[in-house]
């Protein structure tokens, strides 16, 4: 059987150009959309046409043109969406229920992937407002997947060390702190760390996997499953110096989210399930559904060599 030819929707996006990379090194036929919506964003149309010279094919599309989809869609068996879900980017997640019934319609695609990436937002009907709307719009677009029958996989990569490695999980910044820094609660609750290549590289290996359909697939790499407090040492190991370390309780760190914008207040209730609550790793994961024991092969970044970065 051949590999899959693979559409990716919000292909010049923060992980969506990772994965048309990676569905280019691994072998695929990738198509990425180009939406007249573009514009006069002159780097996202440079990526695209770099993208092109790579060997992807570049296709005309439109969520406000229903046929410009469904021909896109027909041009491949496997979509995969990227399109943000978080407030401080476009939030768009809802408009992949357009993609879904392009998809439906065109009937031809083995596989999508929507736009997840993060958390399960199947264990997030919890989560506080306003950043719970992420996890509801999210799953609005599964169940309108599951309604038209679409086999499909769920990609859950927790958090990217651009945005949770690098400044050590401090807010405000992408840079490591260089003299203080804060810790959530103790500082021991387990959170999963991941390279951005790495989700683009097992998000590929899903796709003609029989193992993966209608399934959704963690990414927990072992050694990257550390506590705020593990993320700290790991960096003062590699810079030789201790920082000054102060701690916020969950009470204070909710006060202090209170007092933010609709924007803020969304990511940082992230923060605050992910660093108080645990919600990444306070579940089992069995092995078929784990990417890093479904994919050995796969080499991953482990932290320290993600923050060797920053030295």
């Amino acid at each position: 059987m051949g590999k899959s030819k693979v559409l990716v929707v919000g292909g010049t996006g923060y992980i969506g150009k990772r994965i048309v990379k990676a569905s280019l090194k691994q072998g695929h036929e990738t198509y990425v959309l180009q939406r007249p919506e573009i514009g006069l964003d002159t780097e996202k149309l440079q990526l695209l046409l770099s993208f092109k010279k790579k060997g992807a094919h570049l296709v005309e599309a439109s969520f406000s043109d229903h046929q410009s989809l469904v021909d896109a869609v027909k041009k491949v068996n496997v979509v995969i969406c990227t399109v943000s879900g978080v407030h401080f980017r476009s939030h768009s997640i809802l408009l992949q229920l357009k993609l879904v019934d392009a998809i439906k319609e065109a009937g031809n695609v083995k596989r999508f992937l929507p736009s997840e990436f993060g958390m399960d937002p199947s264990r997030m009907g919890h989560a506080l407002e306003p950043g719970r709307d992420t996890f509801d719009e999210k799953m609005t677009v599964r169940k309108a997947i599951e309604a038209a029958n679409i086999p499909h996989t769920y990609i859950c990569a927790n958090c990217f060390g651009g945005y949770f490695v690098g400044n050590l999980s401090q807010c405000g910044t992408l840079l490591p702190p260089k003299e203080n820094v804060v810790l959530f609660g103790d500082g021991n609750v387990k959170v999963v760390y991941l390279d951005e290549d790495d989700v683009a590289t097992y998000t590929i290996k899903t796709i003609d996997d029989p193992r993966t359909l209608n399934k959704t697939v963690y990414l927990r790499p072992p050694e990257n499953v550390l506590s705020h407090r593990e993320l700290v040492e790991t960096w003062e190991k590699l810079t030789g110096k201790e920082l000054n370390k102060s701690s916020m309780t969950g009470e204070a760190f909710l006060q202090l989210v209170e007092g933010m914008d609709h924007v803020q207040r969304a990511g940082m209730s992230h923060f605050y399930h992910i660093y108080y609550e645990g919600c990444l790793t306070n579940f089992e994961v069995a092995d078929d559904q784990e990417a890093t024991k479904l994919y050995p092969e796969v080499k991953y970044t482990r932290v320290s060599e993600y923050l060797a970065r920053y030295l």
